[in-house]
């Protein structure tokens, strides 16, 4: 048993209990992943982070589902750099995150902390009547061809007509595993779709969007800063988004609002990256023992 200095941080939010919460487990990386996931379960929370040394960057960061490890996450990467922010450990300037995605450069400047996603893969375009039957609407809400884009994790992009499409969503889970199939997901990582309005929650927001999870995870996640990367490339390849940069909203309706700022890197036909930028919250600080294996 080992004792670990953990912080619990509401990401690309300003305030208490906005955003989505993330724990950063200082010291943890090296953890086994029975006792990453089973920590994750322990909080409620999405998505965790544990922290270690790195010979290729600045520092090493893995992130746990509930269920499993998963490469790269949005959210977290904010919390974790809000996390070391905090502590001291870091000021303004860049610091590189090796991720099971790659190396991701992060610039601290104030209170915004922005991330540089990986240059976008385009994966394929399901029947938009299977993605339509894994969210419980009918086709016809569905704006052109959703699409499996990853900029370090991979989603299946739908833009949904309205906000009361988007609202009336609920996941199917068979249909779902059906989607997943289709997508080529391995059967643990359901590929729930990434659901998209194109206008915000508020007069500030250009976009509104919500991720519906698959058990164990929560049943929504409150705001996703990977699938909002994602997001941004397809809206800028297929020419729904005319700006360089926009705002993203999510979780308003979970009453957990959020905010990113989304930027392109090079042509929006073939980004380089996108840039997704926010704030961090840091809402308890502790340690935490935690087992050395399971």
């Amino acid at each position: 048993m080992s004792r670990y200095d953990f912080d619990w941080v509401d990401a690309f939010s300003d305030r208490a209990f906005g955003g989505n919460g993330c724990a950063v487990v200082h010291g943890g990386a090296h953890l086994p992943v029975d006792i990453c996931t089973a920590y994750v379960r322990e909080t409620s929370l999405v998505e965790c982070t544990f922290t270690g040394p790195s010979e290729v960057a600045d520092l090493q960061v893995r992130y746990f589902l509930a269920s499993r490890e998963i490469p790269f996450a949005g959210h977290p990467t904010i919390a974790t750099v809000a996390a070391l922010r905090d502590r001291g450990l870091i000021g303004d300037g860049q610091i590189r995150l090796e991720t099971g995605a790659g190396i991701v450069p992060v610039t601290i400047a104030g209170d915004q902390i922005e991330m540089t996603q990986i240059a976008p893969e385009f994966g394929p375009k399901p029947d938009p009547a299977l993605v339509a039957a894994a969210i419980s609407l009918p086709v016809e809400a569905i704006l052109g061809a959703p699409q499996k884009v990853s900029t370090g994790l991979p989603f299946c992009i739908t833009v949904l007509k309205d906000h009361s499409a988007l609202a009336q969503a609920r996941l199917d889970l068979p249909a779902l595993a059906k989607l997943g199939q289709a997508l080529g997901a391995d059967g643990i990582d359901m590929m729930e779709p990434f659901l998209v309005a194109l206008q915000g929650a508020t007069e500030g927001g250009d976009t509104y969007a919500r991720l519906l999870m698959a058990p164990p995870s929560p049943p929504e996640d409150p705001f996703t800063g990977s699938a909002s990367g994602a997001m941004g490339a397809y809206l800028w390849r297929n020419g729904l988004m005319q700006k360089d940069s926009f705002v993203a909203e999510q979780g308003h309706g979970m009453g957990r609002p959020g905010q990113a700022r989304i930027s392109l890197v090079g042509p929006a036909e073939a980004p380089l990256g996108i840039r997704v930028a926010g704030t961090g919250f840091v809402l308890m600080r502790g340690t935490v023992d935690l087992p050395d294996s399971a």
